[in-house]
């Protein structure tokens, strides 16, 4: 291959070559420094887990709107469709329901944000926005709530739904756990 501008830098204590202006190329090295092999272990995780969301969008187009706007359109058809159940079929569902709030709830608390009256304003686009309401979510830049669509807060499809599977997955083992273990030394010393 070639390049445009061969360079070698010294960053820190180490000399690297820097090729740049690459026609051709398909790679990139970031190079990471830090005072903590720690903080430079979760940098490199926080990266690779946005690069393969990255790869993730691109080989798969289809997406959602972010922000907790899936999670709290998901709740809203569930506590719908609960009042048509009876029995415990109906406080499982709604509890599900609830448990998907937990993400716009999460992300108006990271924020900063007083996240009851999020998730009510929430509540009620979704109840009563129609269709235009569905992709309402957090506003991280306004302190309320927004179009995600509009505002390109996406999450590849892939993505969410394979979390929402594996959420559902580890709800359903732990709720199969039908015996609890005790180990009798322990009850005695305590």
């Amino acid at each position: 291959g070639t390049c445009g501008l061969f360079e070698e830098r010294q960053i820190g204590d180490e000399r690297f070559n820097i090729f740049s202006e690459c026609p051709e190329g398909r790679t990139t090295t970031i190079v990471l420094r830090g005072g903590a092999e720690q903080f430079i272990a979760e940098t490199e995780r926080s990266i690779h887990d946005s690069i393969m969301i990255v790869r993730r969008a691109v080989k798969n187009a289809k997406i959602v709107p972010g922000g907790g706007a899936i999670e709290m359109e998901l709740s809203k058809f569930l506590r719908l469709h609960a009042r048509k159940i009876y029995g415990k079929a109906q406080l499982i569902i709604n509890s599900y329901a609830k448990a998907l709030e937990v993400i716009p709830r999460q992300l108006s608390d990271n924020a900063g944000f007083d996240s009851t009256d999020i998730l009510n304003r929430l509540r009620q686009r979704h109840a009563f926005g129609g269709d235009a309401g569905r992709w309402y979510g957090v506003d991280m830049d306004e302190e309320g709530i927004c179009d995600c669509y509009e505002k390109f807060v996406w999450e590849p499809l892939v993505v969410k739904l394979s979390a929402l599977a594996a959420a559902t997955e580890a709800a359903c083992l732990v709720l199969s756990v039908d015996e609890t273990i005790k180990n009798p030394q322990a009850e005695q010393q305590g």
